[in-house]
């Protein structure tokens, strides 16, 4: 029994604890028959039934009826339900704070608290989730912070004075979320398949899905700013591969930049205001450096909401009064916490050097990005991808672990499963380095993490 903090941000819903984040699962649902997929299971197949995809309730959390015919009332229905969802990923049986957008309105916030109800955990507080970010590190007068979702852009204005960091305005940026964002990448990536390969992605719901699904793990190739990203669908009939040009991408993303970029600029006016942004933001290819002319500009840690949720409880969580919306809290002019990292571009750049490119296995090669490892005998008609590593290894789960590529570095996330990582017996999420070795078990063949600078080991 301890405190969760849940940030609500329905780009990726986070369950963290004091270490930090242990589950995330995006804002996604897919009703199918009587049953309702939850988070990544729904997203995964969003595109292939998409009359029954949902992932605009958090953003339009209500309690309007819905016309579609299944057992989903109204967008509440299916809030609640992803709730149950993270309490069951995120093993949350006790209190528990939301860290919440600045667009979430008071009747948005009596919906979720009703909801919490029937959970199998007990709200204790509630704070705005820019500005728990805001209270970590140096304060200045003023400070932006920029944060994305699935449907928009939310900036928010913060100001410091008198021991006090409070709310001053909130901005939403519409049609700039992270699915524009992933729509504008799959047009450009279609119209590279169709001249390279004569290969229209698009042309039916299965292939959209894949290009959909393994676009993720291609724009984490680290390959900074230059360079060219190698694409690979797998269909019945052929393997095709396109190469998208490092600069096309972030030419074609740009107009999306150029639209935050302004919004910035204009609540970024005070002498020595900062700049925050968030995680989620600085992954998209070339964002930081398109703002780079702007002062005082600090790229996030992704842990850095529920570090500060945790640091601040005792001002966060409510007392006999009930719970209410905390939206100033009182901090010292300096605080400790998972710190800020104010890092362009080319800084970046060089720590990627230094990190492995590659997850060697059976002679094959996979770029490190979000790699699947699975288990053959555990499949059950699951297709592998691309990006998949599987192995045949009786008495073990479906799924073994995962290698992913984050903005801190590259991570083994192998849950509650044991395995060998350089014959040291581990679990949950490890940090990799060049040159580690992953085993599922004394016998099984290795996952090398290798670096291959221009297709040289």
């Amino acid at each position: 029994m301890s405190l969760k903090v849940i940030e609500l941000n329905d780009s990726s819903i986070s369950v963290g604890n004091e270490d930090g984040i242990i589950a995330q699962s995006p804002g996604f649902a897919l009703a199918a028959g009587n049953t309702l997929e939850i988070g990544e299971a729904a997203e995964q197949q969003a595109r292939l039934q998409p009359t029954n995809s949902y992932n605009k309730y958090w953003h339009e959390l209500n309690l309007e009826p819905l016309s579609h015919g299944n057992n989903i009332r109204h967008f509440a229905d299916i809030a609640y339900a992803q709730l149950l969802h993270l309490a069951e990923i995120g093993q949350i049986d006790s209190d528990v704070i939301f860290a919440v957008p600045g667009s979430f309105t008071r009747q948005q916030l009596a919906i979720l608290l009703g909801l919490t109800k029937q959970c199998p955990f007990t709200p204790v507080g509630v704070v705005n989730s820019a500005l728990a970010t805001a209270s970590i590190g140096d304060h200045s007068e003023s400070t932006v912070y920029a944060d994305i979702q699935l449907h928009q852009v939310e900036l928010t204005k913060l100001s410091f004075s008198g021991g006090e960091l409070s709310i001053d305005s909130v901005i939403q940026v519409p049609g700039v979320g992270t699915q524009n964002f992933m729509d504008s990448m799959m047009q450009l990536a279609t119209r590279l398949f169709i001249q390279q390969c004569r290969f229209n992605p698009q042309h039916n719901a299965a292939s959209e899905q894949q290009l959909y699904n393994e676009l993720p793990s291609w724009l984490r190739q680290s390959d900074g700013d230059h360079g060219s990203l190698m694409m690979e669908l797998k269909t019945d009939e052929a393997v095709h591969t396109a190469k998208m040009p490092r600069e096309n991408l972030i030419s074609s993303l740009n107009g999306h930049y150029q639209i935050i970029r302004q919004q910035i600029a204009a609540l970024a006016t005070e002498h020595g205001v900062r700049i925050l942004v968030n995680s989620r933001l600085s992954t998209l290819p070339g964002f930081v450096a398109s703002l780079q002319e702007l002062p005082n500009l600090a790229v996030l840690d992704p842990h850095i909401v529920n570090s500060a949720c945790y640091e601040f409880r005792g001002s966060i969580i409510s007392g006999q009064e009930g719970i209410h919306l905390v939206d100033k809290l009182p901090v010292k002019a300096k605080t400790k916490g998972r710190a800020l990292s104010a890092k362009s571009a080319e800084q970046d750049h060089d720590e990627q050097r230094n990190q492995p490119t590659h997850a060697l296995y059976s002679c094959r090669a996979l770029t490190v990005g979000a790699i699947e490892i699975m288990n053959q005998s555990r499949l059950n008609g699951h297709a592998a991808t691309a990006q998949s590593i599987v192995m045949s290894l009786p008495g073990l789960p479906e799924k073994l672990g995962r290698i992913e590529k984050r903005p801190e570095g590259i991570f083994l996330d192998c849950w509650d499963n044991e395995v060998l990582l350089n014959n040291n017996r581990v679990s949950g999420q490890q940090p990799l380095k060049i040159g580690d070795r992953i085993q599922f078990t004394e016998d099984s063949e290795e996952i090398c993490l290798i670096q291959v600078n221009n297709n040289v080991v």
